[in-house]
């Protein structure tokens, strides 16, 4: 799989350069970065959770050989590694804790690992975290001080930036706005992961939108969707998008349903930060602004937003889709490590 941006002749970039790492429990993005942003190299490679971590590393420093060798890079042009993990984390330590979709990673000094195998600083983050900083760096966000990003995908991500300040908090657990509390009733809904009840992730996140319409369905709600089901086929965001577009009233109210609560996680986010700028990436992004059902998510969150806020909030607040795409990622790790590098050296 190709990333989305231009890339970048090494004899147009910057430097010094940057490697940045997006470790997923599928693929792991690989990308090498310029001081500007620009990317120079890119690889995506297959994580194989089964075969463990080790050689999930080994294989990512023999990634960032070839992508270095691909664009004529020398080990002495790349000053720092940025790494973005997803999961629950010990930053201190460099330490994977219990990555839900990583189990045979469990109790691993992955940041430690992929140093002593690279042989260069590592600068380690979530991967939720590297996303919002590419964002701020290079995205939607790059004109503003502080931001907040919803990653939507088969969870809620999260990162929170404060006046460049990246949010990591002192449990290695900031910034995870998906956990914010959007419903405070006693049978409010759990997350798919993890359990917690009335969380925005159990609310917009990808499994909880296609849980909640599979409940509908089941009650005998009538929607197009309902053949899926009778011929045994999982209800999926994807597939509840599909059906918006050709404006099944359902599916319409679900992907609502959704935005009322990310309009609720967000006043609650802006009412604490005030940054400016939230952005939502991930892939649950029905459609974005290409598509209508993608506007009337937003203008349904936007909407929400206004109805809670204070009047000077709602005007000084933009809400937009990120920029950056699954690119964020490698790009923010790499923008982490530039930052870390840039500190150590004043």
């Amino acid at each position: 799989m190709k990333c989305n941006q231009p890339i970048v002749p090494l004899a147009q970039a910057t430097q010094p350069l940057f490697l940045g790492v997006d470790v997923g429990g599928t693929n792991i993005k690989i990308g090498l970065v310029d001081d500007a942003g620009h990317t120079l190299g890119y690889e995506q490679i297959e994580t194989l959770e089964p075969a463990g971590p080790d050689q999930a590393v080994a294989r990512t420093v023999e990634a960032l050989q070839r992508i270095c060798n691909s664009c004529g890079a020398s080990a002495s042009d790349v000053a720092r590694v940025g790494l973005g993990v997803p999961g629950t984390m010990d930053l201190p330590r460099g330490m994977f804790l219990q990555p839900m979709n990583l189990p045979s990673w469990w109790e691993y000094p992955v940041r430690d690992r992929l140093q002593a195998a690279i042989k260069l600083p590592v600068s380690f983050v979530n991967d939720a975290n590297a996303a919002s900083y590419g964002e701020f760096w290079i995205g939607s966000g790059e004109k503003y001080p502080s931001l907040v990003l919803l990653t939507l995908g088969t969870g809620v991500g999260g990162g929170i930036i404060v006046d460049g300040h990246l949010i990591n908090g002192v449990n290695s657990f900031g910034s995870e706005c998906g956990h914010v509390i959007v419903d405070c009733r006693p049978d409010a809904r759990l997350c798919t992961w993890g359990g917690g009840r009335g969380q925005l992730e159990a609310y917009a996140s990808a499994s909880a939108v296609a849980q909640r319409a599979e409940e509908g369905l089941r009650h005998g709600r009538t929607s197009s969707l309902t053949r899926l089901l009778m011929h045994g086929k999982a209800i999926t965001a994807k597939r509840i998008y599909d059906a918006a577009e050709q404006g099944d009233a359902f599916a319409l109210e679900i992907i609502d349903e959704a935005a009322f609560y990310l309009g609720i996680g967000v006043t609650n986010m802006v009412h604490t930060i005030d940054p400016g700028i939230v952005v939502l990436g991930g892939a649950m992004n029905f459609g974005g602004t290409k598509s209508p059902v993608g506007r009337r998510f937003i203008d349904k969150i936007r909407q929400v937003f206004a109805e809670r806020t204070f009047p000077n909030v709602r005007d000084g607040t933009v809400i937009e889709f990120a920029t950056l795409g699954a690119d964020a990622g490698y790009i923010g790790a790499a923008g982490y490590a530039r930052k870390e590098f840039k500190q150590s050296a004043s």
